[in-house]
Order: structure tokens, then C-alpha cells, then sequence
């Protein structure tokens, strides 16, 4: 923010025309004043994210120079001309608003010039040693959030609260020493370089270096793997048993809209901007805008509710370059994003217990576990006590509780379920919250059965976490089997390639067209090694990429019509015919989604994939 501060004897100004055109409505089109002091003031880019520690600042100096000079009025009179990096028309307004309320706390005689308009004026200034002042505000690195004490305990399924410090891990509690360690005490864990990241690499899942830190390119494997969780992730989102609605939506929105602007606000530094002839806008960090957006305008009764909204939403979150990690930590990932309304806190409460039994659910089909961070308002904590022991019980160990000061978020509890991976670290994946604030802000309502208009509140969650998390647990799943001295997989509906047809030589060609043929009629993702490569050479390679069924052909299958199958997962080696091949597939991808191969049938079609390193098997 910069400031030109003039103690005038005399200062008029009449408006002409607008500037801009989300200029500020008109009270009145012109001012007089005397034994004025005029504060010329030029809103720049960052100031409304530097409000909070700006303000006093700029109160404290401009009511110094006006006891000094004893002037009896101020003026605050937009300005453009000091800077040439504005801030955007919606922000400066929020800025001079803000302003001028402070004077008017401070018990000062103030006004302000309208904003946004041509402007006419004229002054006789006093000329002493005070009378002509500039001032520059330039906060270094400041963050829109403001730090918040926190208080951390250890919450028993039992119902006993430790503080940690106090508390005595057991011996199966290691994931939770871990997380508390990290989270509470701020311990710098075991670090390294995992196999993980180089499984990432090999199924085509890469930072994009042409573009922003924390951007990933999705090679062609990846791509498979990404649209299938896409589709699982809704085939997750309608298994809750309640209506649900998929939508999609744009993933910019408009910071000068006051609900946008409030809700930007609570998320902090971590948000990309982008300018535009419309102003400034905020890329979303998760489907809660464009879903919130489209419910305000839906009529909804109680009658409907539950209700669940769901987006597989492109989202941004400007991580630090230091924090990311490649397939967990991004800057731009997709969250599967589901909204469930409900009339009160009560049935939000009771709905949560079916939202986390289905978040233990999936992560268990991984063979995995979750321990959990309960993040809580004060006032939340002292009267849902109960609530928030039973969840603890539900999940079946304790829990890390993080309270926070009441009535600054729009929730009342935030839960993030954490794996421990590889590395030993702590990573959060799947979450829900119990939001009581969106509604309100959104002007999201019901009719209840009496007729009247209500808010509902609202639980978020990512189920499986966002698509990239859900992939990275998979991954690290294997790779911590490997370090156990096991063959590494992935779930068969997964897996880029799910059947590999290797004829030993052309003479077998027939044949083996004729298995992929039905294997690809029954939508299950096969290919066909039609290469001049050694036998040896084409399984190692079925093995780099983890597929699950490799189905050799030689003179013995050509004439029985039989297939010799190796199968990844057991290590077995097992002669069948076509129809239990695909009775087999089949079965293992029960319940989950068919989505198309992104790759040509036949690999002498395909170019040379720099991605498939020729890594351990």
C-alpha cells in the first residue's frame, strides 16, 4: 500500500465518469472539506492478503501526522496513481472499507472519496513541514492466516485423554508414535530415497518439467490408472447408500463474489491466482466451489436429504517447493470430492459414522490401516466428547485430537486418516469434516417439513483421498511388500495391462489373436507381444510392468487350445483354457470399473516409452 498525505486548508473533488466498471454505487458526487487531512491511498497487489498486519500500521501512522497537524476531518480518496501494481478492483474496495472503519473506531471524523471513478478536484494546502507526506507499506512474506495456538492430547477408545507427552505407547501403536512424533513434537523423521518413487516413474506418472513445480504429466500406464480410480472413486461415492448427483464445473471462480473471497480466505497461502479481465480469480482447491455454486440454486427439501453431490474435481493448491512429492504432494491433482447435505448437526454426526466405516473399508481392501489426526473446535470437543470417542472406537485404536480456538473455520471436526509409509512418514489421504458454515455463506437452504427455510450442514470428504493419494498408498503397498521379500503388485483392475498374450514365435500368431480377440470382447485390458524379441526378453518386460496374467503360447498350447498362465500375485504357473482365464480376470474385478486400455493392442505398434526403466522385476 502506498500513501500520499496532504493537509489541505481547503479540498474539493466532484465525480465525472466511471473508471472502472465495478465501480463503487454513488452516496454522493462530490465533497467539500476543510482543515482536512487527505490520504491519497493506492491499494496494491497483496495488501488484502496482508490486511491483518497492514492495518495498524496504516492507522497508527496517518493518525499521528492527523493529531500532529490537528487536522479536524480526514479524507481517504482512492488513488491508482502511486503504483503500477494494483490490486484488483474487489480487493482495493475491501481494503478502503476496512480503513475507514478503523478510523471510525479510533473516534476520528472520517470519509471517503468514492472508488473507482474519474474524479475532479481541487486543494490549497498548507505547506508547513507536515502538510505533504508519502508513505510505503511493503509487509515482507506475510500469510493470510494468522498463527493459531493449538492444543494436542492422545484420545483412548476408551475415553482417556493424555496429553502427549504423558502418554505410554504400545507396542502395536508404532503408527501412532510416528504421526505424533511428527505432527506434535515436530520430530525431523528417518528420511531417504524410496523405491516408490521409481515404481511411480515406471508406470509413466513424472513431474512435467516444462511446466510450474508440482505439475505431473500421466504418461499412457498412468493415464489407465487415474481414469479407473476416477470411475471407482463414484462407484465409492453411490455405495454410501444415499441419492447422489455427479456434477462437473469450471475450476476458476471470481474472488470479487463475497462467498468465494470468505472461503479463499480460510485456506490461506496456498492458493493460485490468476488475473483476468474479470478481476482476480482463485483456481479451486477442491470441488467446493463450483458444487456450492450450483446447490444455491437447487430446491431442496427435507425430504431429499441425505444428498450427495460428487466432482472429480481438477484442483490447485500451491504447496511450497520444498514440500512436494511426486504422486502424494502436488500443486495441481484431482480430488474426488463428495458433498453430503443433512438437516442438523445431529444427523451429520450420526451420517459420519457411515462416511468413516467406508473409508476403513477401502483402505482395508488395500491390506492397509489408517491411524488419525481429529482436528476439533474447543467449544466441539468440550460437548461432542462422546462423538468423538465413538469414531475413535470405530476406527479401533487412539487418536491424535488437535483442538482449535472456536469460530474460525466454517467446521467443527476435520479428520484426516494418515498412512505410514515406506519412509516412515505420516501421509493423509482419505478425510471428512462437518462443515456448519458453507451453507449459510452460499445461501445454500431446505425446506423443512414445517415450510420453512433452513441451512443444512454439510459433511466433505474425499473417501479414498484425492486420486494421486489413493495411487501412492497402492504403490507404497508394494513396495513395502518387496521389502518384506515379496513379489510386488498391484490390484488386478488397477493394472495398466492386465493380460499379456506372448506367442513363442509367428507360427503362433493365430492362436494368440485369437485369445486377445476374446479376452478384449470380455473389456478386459490385454495386449499382445508380437515382437522379434527372445521369450526370456518379453516376460522380463511383462514383469516391469507388474502385469498380472501373462499368458504364453507355444506348439503344445496351439494344438491343445489351451493357455499356459503366470500368474504375478501367487507366483503360480497354471495351464487353462481361454474361458477360466477370463472366468478368473473376471472375478478378481467384481465390484470395481472396466475402463479402455490406453495403448495400441500390439506392441511392435507402440513407440519406445522412456518411462518403463528396465528396473528390478
Amino acid at each position: 500500500m502506498r500513501t500520499l498525505l496532504i493537509h489541505a486548508e481547503e479540498f474539493r473533488y466532484e465525480t465525472r465518469e466511471k473508471a472502472v466498471e465495478s465501480a463503487e454505487p454513488l452516496l454522493s458526487t462530490s465533497g467539500e472539506f476543510r482543515n482536512v487531512l487527505v490520504v491519497f491511498t493506492t491499494v496494491e497487489e497483496g495488501d488484502y492478503k496482508s490486511l491483518e498486519l497492514l492495518m495498524p500500521k496504516v492507522v497508527d501512522d496517518v493518525l499521528d501526522v492527523f493529531n500532529k497537524v490537528k487536522a479536524s476531518t480526514l479524507l481517504i480518496y482512492p488513488y491508482a496513481h502511486l503504483s503500477s501494481k494494483l490490486a484488483s478492483p474487489e480487493e482495493a474496495i475491501q481494503v478502503l472499507n476496512r480503513l475507514e472503519e478503523s478510523f471510525r473506531g479510533r473516534g476520528v471524523n472520517v470519509y471517503r472519496a468514492p472508488f473507482g471513478w474519474y474524479k475532479a478536484f481541487s486543494m490549497k494546502c498548507y505547506g508547513h513541514p507536515l502538510s505533504e507526506l508519502s508513505r510505503e507499506y511493503k509487509p515482507e512474506e506475510i500469510s493470510k492466516r494468522v498463527t493459531i495456538e493449538r492444543k494436542y492430547y492422545i484420545l483412548t477408545p476408551e475415553g482417556q485423554v493424555f496429553k502427549p507427552e504423558d502418554y505410554v505407547f504400545k507396542p502395536d501403536e508404532e503408527d501412532l508414535r510416528i504421526l505424533v512424533e511428527k505432527e506434535v513434537f515436530k520430530k525431523e523423521l528417518p528420511g531417504g530415497k524410496s523405491r516408490l518413487f521409481d515404481v511411480c516413474r515406471k508406470f509413466g506418472f513424472e513431474w512435467e518439467s516444462m511446466s510450474d513445480s508440482g505439475h505431473m504429466r500421466y504418461e499412457p500406464h498412468a493415464t489407465t490408472m487415474v481414469e479407473a480410480v476416477r470411475e471407482y472413486s463414484w462407484m465409492v461415492a453411490k455405495s454410501l447408500g444415499i441419492p447422489v448427483i455427479r456434477v462437473m464445473g469450471t475450476n476458476m471462480f471470481n474472488l470479487k463474489y463475497k462467498p468465494i473471497r470468505e472461503h479463499a480466505e480460510l485456506f490461506g497461502d496456498r492458493l493460485y491466482e490468476v488475473e483476468s479481465e474479470g478481476g482476480k480469480l482463485v483456481m479451486r482447491y477442491a470441488a467446493c466451489h463450483q458444487q456450492f455454486a450450483m446447490i444455491k440454486d437447487w430446491i431442496i427439501s427435507y425430504k431429499g436429504l441425505p444428498l450427495g453431490v460428487f466432482e472429480v474435481a481438477d484442483s490447485y493448491r500451491f504447496e511450497q517447493k520444498g514440500e512436494l512429492v511426486l504422486c502424494f504432494r502436488l500443486r495441481k491433482f484431482y480430488m474426488p470430492d463428495l458433498h453430503v447435505l443433512l438437516k442438523d448437526l445431529d444427523e451429520a454426526k450420526k451420517f459420519s459414522f457411515r462416511v468413516q466405516d467406508k473409508i476403513l473399508e477401502e483402505v482395508g481392501k488395500l491390506g492397509r490401516s489408517y491411524v488419525a489426526i481429529y482436528n476439533v473446535t474447543e467449544d466441539f470437543f468440550e460437548s461432542h466428547r462422546d462423538y468423538i470417542v465413538e469414531l475413535i472406537r470405530g476406527i479401533g485404536k487412539p487418536g491424535l485430537i488437535v483442538v482449535y480456538p472456536s469460530g474460525i473455520y466454517y467446521w467443527v471436526i476435520n479428520v484426516e486418516y494418515i498412512i505410514i509409509d515406506s519412509l516412515k512418514r505420516p501421509r493423509e489421504i482419505a478425510t471428512f469434516q462437518i462443515d456448519i458454515g458453507n451453507a449459510a455463506r452460499f445461501n445454500i437452504k431446505y425446506v423443512d417439513e414445517n415450510g420453512v427455510e433452513r441451512y443444512p450442514v454439510i459433511i466433505h470428504t474425499a473417501i479414498i483421498g484425492s486420486i494421486e493419494r489413493y495411487i501412492y498408498a497402492i504403490l507404497d503397498k508394494a513396495v513395502q511388500d518387496e521389502e518384506q521379500g515379496k513379489t510386488p503388485n498391484i490390484p488386478t483392475w488397477l493394472a495398466p495391462i492386465q493380460v499379456r498374450v506372448i506367442p513363442l514365435s509367428k507360427d503362433y500368431m493365430e492362436f494368440a489373436n485369437e485369445v486377445l480377440k476374446k479376452l478384449l470382447a470380455n473389456r478386459i485390458r490385454a495386449d499382445l507381444d508380437d515382437r522379434d524379441l527372445t521369450l526370456a526378453k518379453k516376460i522380463r518386460d511383462a514383469g516391469v510392468e507388474w502385469i498380472p496374467y501373462v499368458v504364453v503360447i507355444g506348439d503344445r498350447e496351439f494344438k491343445t487350445r489351451n493357455v499356459n498362465v503366470r500368474i504375478r500375485s501367487t507366483g503360480i504357473q497354471k495351464v487353462m483354457d481361454v474361458d477360466e482365464l477370463i472366468n478368473t480376470v473376471n472375478k478378481e474385478l467384481e465390484g470395481f470399473p472396466r475402463v479402455d486400455s490406453t495403448l495400441p493392442p500390439y506392441l511392435s505398434l507402440r513407440p519406445t516409452l522412456s518411462y518403463l526403466k528396465e528396473l528390478p522385476t
